[in-house]
């Protein structure tokens, strides 16, 4: 069995709502060249492959990969934080409802995560139990920021609580709707910019006493957790030395284990250290899918690796089914 847990998907729903020009998208779709781009009011956009909400594409693409069962999580530009609380409300039932019904199709080889209307954290809990009560969804995926709010800003306090008291996993990945300041050039916003907005998610948690507060908080990372595992070592130092940083109970590292950290490091030797690090229980397969900046085939690095057959199986299937069965 080998599970991808950072699989996206735009559901085909919504994929219609925005061809037939919903307003409520802020987006739209243009043909270029023969291929269709969803294109993005704030100005980001990106090639529409049918990969992302037709079923049979997936399941080829699956074959190519040599996947048994994919986390279908929505993609970043369907978590929609800048709408207003009523658009917002609408859509994230629409998104959802739209990878329940793809999920549906074959729940051994489908699960799910949700998204939520993280601007009104009120709304976001009754989203939240409203996926979990319907569809048994057990996952929701976060941006590492709300609209330039971060995760330990107190109003987002009654989500993770909830989330806390389901036993729902977090996973909480970038996104942006445009450049980021400073890092237009080259791709930047996404090569830097991405990890870079990882590693704040995950700080803000430790140094906000968030993790302190809801101990069973179950927390996943895109993109091998950004450049948090990395510069751990950086945050120890800075709680040691520094009072404004001496805001959680325990050594920021020490908190390592309670995240759980996808494989896309697209190097061995980055993903061995990650292992090394964080532990053989915290790490899962994930390929990004289809985006650019992803793999078809994200097997490929874990045999790469000089891992055991045992930690093999770990990444490639049994921790995945802690965070996702």
């Amino acid at each position: 069995m080998i599970i991808d847990t950072h699989h996206h998907i735009i559901p085909k729903n919504i994929v219609d709502l925005v061809r037939k020009g919903d307003s409520r998208f802020d987006a739209e779709v243009q043909t270029i060249d023969g291929q269709e781009w969803m294109i993005h009011k704030q100005g980001y956009k990106y090639p529409l492959f049918n990969k992302f909400y037709d079923s049979a594409s997936k399941k080829e693409d699956m074959k190519t990969g040599k996947l048994d069962k994919i986390i279908l999580s929505p993609a970043p530009p369907t978590f929609n934080y800048w709408l207003n609380d009523t658009t917002a409300k609408e859509v994230a039932i629409l998104v959802n409802d739209g990878i329940a019904e793809m999920m549906a199709e074959n729940t051994q080889v489908y699960r799910a995560m949700a998204t939520v209307p993280m601007q009104n954290p009120q709304l976001a809990v009754r989203e939240l139990e409203r996926v979990h009560k319907e569809y048994g969804i057990k996952a929701v995926e976060l941006g590492t920021s709300i609209e330039g709010v971060n995760l330990d800003d107190p109003k987002f306090l009654p989500f993770f609580e909830a989330a806390d008291d389901m036993g729902i996993t977090l996973f909480l990945h970038p996104y942006y709707v445009g450049d980021k300041s400073g890092l237009s050039k080259y791709y930047f916003t996404n090569l830097i910019g991405n990890p870079l907005d990882t590693a704040v998610a995950a700080g803000s948690l430790i140094f906000g006493g968030v993790l302190d507060r809801f101990k069973n908080l179950k927390v996943m990372l895109a993109h091998g957790g950004g450049y948090m595992p990395y510069q751990i070592g950086r945050f120890d130092k800075g709680y040691r030395e520094r009072k404004e940083s001496r805001t959680c109970e325990n050594l920021p590292s020490s908190y390592l284990n309670r995240f759980y950290f996808d494989t896309l490091t697209f190097s061995p030797k980055p993903l061995e250290f990650l292992v090394n690090l964080a532990g053989e229980d915290n790490v899962v397969l994930g390929s990004d899918y289809p985006f650019d900046m992803g793999t078809l085939t994200p097997v490929d690095i874990v045999n790469e690796c000089n891992f055991s057959e045992e930690v093999k199986a770990k990444i490639l299937s049994k921790n995945a089914e802690v965070l996702f069965d």
